[in-house]
């Protein structure tokens, strides 16, 4: 759609800062306004065929939303894809930043953000609050850990086999259950991190079972099911690919879905000198963290099909096309292995090249098995 005004928008929790610039004169307005999207939609409707912008973050799409359903034409812009003249750093305020998004408008050097709908943003609520009850275990985990360092207690049980057992397994809670600390207060607080832990564990096991009902909703089940077939990622992860990326024919390539995901190499090339580095870490971390741990999975599987215990059918082409992804990374991963023993064959970079093997396989499945349903 063409427009001819461009309205940048500084948006905060509770206000809403505008500004419009027209390029054809070079007249700048502005006006500040609580966070009232009907106010925001009857200034900027009185321009000349107006457009509207924000930044991506915090605020979500709310607003954009709102505005789209009072007749104003809005997009969210990549943050991470705009990039202020040092001079202007040193100028920040609501209205200059608002300016600057409206003379980015104007000039056509916005990257747009894909608008999920509410029902995939709820979803995305979702394996998000999975994330981060995740994180509060582990950091409950490592509380509960510390203390008893302190006081002298560190598990190292050994098993049959000669192995030393596993922490945070049954034997482990026996023997933490069996610690018996001098002080009154070194017992309450050893209770404390138990009780919190437990009461983590138990939160984590009911988010789980709550995006395991929504995973078999009509909208995600063939999604989920295809992504499933996947060697390293089950329920959990292929909720939060579907949910995060909402419609995978949105991405041109593969590539491109790495790239949003923030698993492209980094690149520090000119001339004949060409030079890249790890990955860019630019782009959806909800998912690269989830992806990375899979991709660990994914290249010490086996070429064997992978067996659906719940009974659930998918296409048979996407069987194959998640069978065909296992050989090549398989056939490179026994390499790489006996590329480790051999001189000047380092560890590190090794793993790293079996770490992108696994991923650059896995981002096929969005686009190239047909699994998108919407």
């Amino acid at each position: 759609m063409s427009y001819v005004t461009s309205i940048g928008l500084d948006v905060h929790a509770r206000s809403i800062t505008a500004v419009a610039f027209d390029p054809a004169t070079g007249e700048v307005r502005s006006k500040r306004f609580g966070y009232a999207p009907a106010e925001v939609a009857a200034w900027t409707l009185a321009f000349d065929s107006p457009k509207a912008v924000y930044e991506s973050g915090v605020t979500g799409f709310h607003l954009v939303r709102a505005l789209r359903g009072l007749g104003v034409d809005c997009i969210v812009g990549a943050v991470s894809k705009m990039h202020k003249p040092a001079a202007d750093k040193r100028k920040k305020n609501d209205r200059n930043d608002a300016e600057f998004l409206a003379r980015q408008l104007a000039a056509r050097n916005i990257k747009e953000v894909w608008i999920p709908d509410e029902e995939c943003e709820a979803a995305r609520d979702l394996s998000r609050v999975l994330e981060d009850v995740r994180e509060d275990l582990t950091r409950a985990k490592h509380r509960l850990t510390h203390l008893l360092i302190r006081h002298g207690y560190a598990f190292d049980e050994i098993g049959p086999d000669g192995k030393r057992k596993g922490k945070w397994t049954r034997a482990h809670w026996e023997w933490i259950r069996s610690i018996e600390l001098s002080e009154a207060a070194a017992r309450d607080a050893l209770d404390f991190y138990v009780s919190e832990v437990r009461h983590i564990e138990a939160q984590k096991k009911a988010i789980e079972k709550e995006i395991a009902d929504y995973a078999r909703a009509d909208r995600w089940r063939g999604r989920v099911e295809a992504l499933r077939r996947l060697k390293g990622i089950e329920t959990m992860t292929a909720f939060s690919l579907v949910a995060e990326a909402g419609v995978f024919s949105r991405f041109e390539s593969a590539r491109a879905f790495s790239s949003w995901l923030g698993l492209t190499p980094s690149e520090h090339s000119s001339g004949e000198r060409v030079s890249r580095g790890g990955i860019i870490k630019a782009g959806n971390t909800h998912l690269r963290k989830q992806l990375v741990e899979s991709s660990w999975h994914y290249t010490r599987a086996t070429t064997k099909r992978k067996r659906d215990q719940r009974g659930e059918e998918v296409p048979l082409a996407i069987e194959n096309y998640a069978a065909r992804g296992r050989e090549a990374p398989c056939r490179e991963a026994g390499s790489l292995c006996k590329a480790q023993s051999s001189p000047g064959g380092g560890k590190r970079g090794h793993r790293k090249r079996a770490l992108l093997l696994g991923m650059g396989c896995g981002l096929h499945v969005g686009r190239g098995s047909r699994i998108e349903t919407r």
